[in-house]
């Protein structure tokens, strides 16, 4: 009697030892009793009757789904290969586990084809320009279509936009053509303030008395600062007509002078 009651008392420490379940702090416990669901447990030891019941563990941190290279053509017919990198979080794991068989390959599927038909939309400039929109289009569409599930898309992310290597020269050349655009344009504008600066200052020069002359000394000033430079001057034409009087009157003085010399002496 005494030996049936020791066996007794071991198959039922084992027993319960069998029935004692640890649920993490990340995890919850989906519990099946007969095969239906009966509630989601809590972290900590919970029990489990062998056979009549099961328990399930759902990982609830987040969790991140590589989403492979997927071929696209986009709306101006241009095919072009891009991947992401997709951040979801289980919200309710009883939904998680009854609702959808895999929701890591589900998430996985649903992400290639919300890709491509988002891309698919677009023009090959837009994907290339406004890659952060067109990602959070995709995570709004993908985590509208996973809320049955019980699951919440924290984050999409386009990791590559990848072209043909034709296609890329074609741009290059493009990008190329409209910097040379912009430099010629803004050459222009330049030389067209310029010349106008210029036009306003003649302008300004030619209405005020003397400010050609001390435009001139003011060249020349800054000229002769450099030993080694080679000055030619110019000389306003005011001031040789100036110098040609001045020379005339020279001249007339001296012939009178001289006339008047040759009448003293005739006169002697």
């Amino acid at each position: 009697m005494a030996g049936f009651l020791f066996f007794v008392f071991i198959f039922g420490f084992f027993l319960l030892l069998a029935s004692i379940k640890q649920i993490n702090q990340y995890q919850r416990g989906i519990m099946f009793t007969l095969g239906k669901f009966t509630g989601v447990k809590q972290p900590g030891w919970r029990i489990r009757i062998p056979i009549l019941q099961y328990m399930r563990k759902v990982d609830i941190r987040t969790k991140t789904v590589d989403v492979p290279d997927q071929e696209v053509i986009t709306k101006d017919n241009i095919p072009v290969t891009i991947n992401a990198v997709v951040y979801y979080k289980i919200i309710s794991p009883q939904k998680a586990v009854l609702e959808v068989e895999d929701f890591f390959y589900a998430i996985s599927q649903l992400a290639q084809t919300t890709m491509r038909n988002t891309v698919g939309e677009r023009e090959l400039d837009e994907l290339l320009q406004q890659r952060g929109e067109i990602a959070e289009k995709i995570k709004e569409e993908l985590d509208k279509k996973t809320d049955k599930w019980g699951i919440d898309v924290e984050t999409l992310e386009l990791k590559d936009v990848i072209i043909p290597k034709d296609l890329k020269r074609t741009i290059s050349k493009a990008a190329e053509a409209e910097r040379e655009k912009r430099a010629v344009i803004i050459k222009a504008e330049g030389d067209r303030m310029a010349a106008n600066n210029l036009a306003e200052a003649a302008k300004k020069l030619t209405q005020t008395e003397g400010a050609m002359h001390l435009r001139t000394l003011q060249a020349i000033n800054d000229l002769s600062s450099d030993q080694s430079n080679t000055t030619i001057w110019m000389v306003p034409v005011e001031i040789l007509e100036a110098v040609k009087g001045y020379s005339e009157n020279v001249k007339i003085k001296n012939q009178k002078y001289k006339n008047s010399e040759d009448i003293d002496i005739n006169f002697g």
